[in-house]
């Protein structure tokens, strides 16, 4: 079918549905470290401000699909208007190990970062180590990002690179570990870094050495095997001896409504402040509740502070949802 009219315009070909695994972006840079990539495509790339409208209206639409984060490559497809959706790639440039040891060294020297990293948070001074090391976390130079795309379009981002951009903005919002990943580093590889930097020893390490002292305990001793005399059914719920006393103690946690800041806020949410920030508060008192109940002390509900008023403001749906789910 000819795409030129009668009077011998250029008709373009109407775009493509978006397709349903699209995934789409209510809004990016919702956090810090979001926004900071946001700042690269529109700085460091330094993109004309239309193919980012158009890009952003393509990430709104739900266009860019099959996104893959793999070392510091991002692979993706973006619908347009032709049959077969534009394929997309985005590289950045991986950190050195020397780089990746200062910055971890330096992050182990405060215990902020550990336990914000370990809650999930990425700490907001972060990037003030990574500079102090000689780099930068976060895209700083046009060297740092190299896109291409299969469409037709010279410009640099194009529309689809931008969309893929967006999308990632966002899945960074929900996993800032996204970022250590494009530049070289799993989470796991981190936090074992930061642990070990701190005099700690990694997870793997720990289990190992459990595994090797458990080993080294029965080496050479007989295993004892268990023998059942005759039990009668209405002995059977008794113990045989006393029960060991149990004792419990409650340490306040590091970093309150970490869980919630992790979950992120759900696509239902219009509220003007965070999931995290509305219920931290209320989990809070619910769990110090709790304690007081398990040590069996006297209620103290004046101790615990009550939640601050907000202006989150739910879906009427999903409000009713969560009344009738309660």
């Amino acid at each position: 079918m000819s795409r030129w009219s009668s009077d011998g315009w250029y008709k373009p070909a109407p775009k493509k549905p978006p397709p349903e695994r699209g995934i789409r972006v209510k809004k990016a840079g919702t956090t810090w470290w979001g926004q900071r990539w946001i700042e690269a495509l529109e700085g460091v790339l330094r993109g004309d401000s239309a193919r980012l409208a158009r890009g952003r209206t393509y990430a709104r639409a739900g266009r860019t699909h099959d996104l893959v984060v793999k070392g510091g490559k991002v692979t993706a497809k973006v619908t347009g208007s032709r049959a077969t959706p534009y394929k997309i790639t985005i590289d950045l440039a991986q950190l050195g190990e020397a780089a990746w040891k200062r910055a971890i060294d330096g992050m182990a020297r405060k215990a902020q970062f550990s336990a914000e990293l370990l809650a999930g948070q990425m700490p907001q001074p972060i990037d003030d180590v990574f500079r102090e090391a000689g780099v930068s976390l976060f895209p700083a130079q046009r060297a740092d990002l190299t896109t291409s795309c299969s469409c037709p379009d010279w410009g640099d981002p194009c529309k689809h690179v931008a969309a893929t951009h967006y999308v990632l903005g966002e899945a960074l919002d929900r996993d800032p570990f996204l970022l250590f990943e494009l530049r070289g580093k799993t989470k796991g590889q981190v936090l074992d870094a930061l642990r070990a930097a701190r005099g700690g020893e990694s997870e793997a390490a720990a289990k190992k050495g459990g595994r090797a002292a458990a080993a080294r305990e029965t080496e050479g001793h007989e295993v004892p095997t268990v023998r059942l005399g005759k039990v009668k059914a209405a002995d059977y719920d008794k113990p045989r001896e006393a029960l060991p006393a149990l004792r419990f103690g409650f340490d306040e946690p590091v970093t309150h409504g970490a869980v919630l800041r992790q979950l992120g806020a759900p696509v239902a949410w219009e509220g003007d402040a965070s999931p995290a920030d509305v219920l931290a508060p209320l989990v809070r008192a619910a769990a110090e509740t709790a304690r007081r109940i398990a040590m069996a002390e006297p209620s103290g509900a004046g101790d615990v502070p009550a939640p601050t008023s907000t202006k989150a403001r739910a879906p009427r749906k999903a409000a009713a949802r969560r009344q009738g789910a309660g």
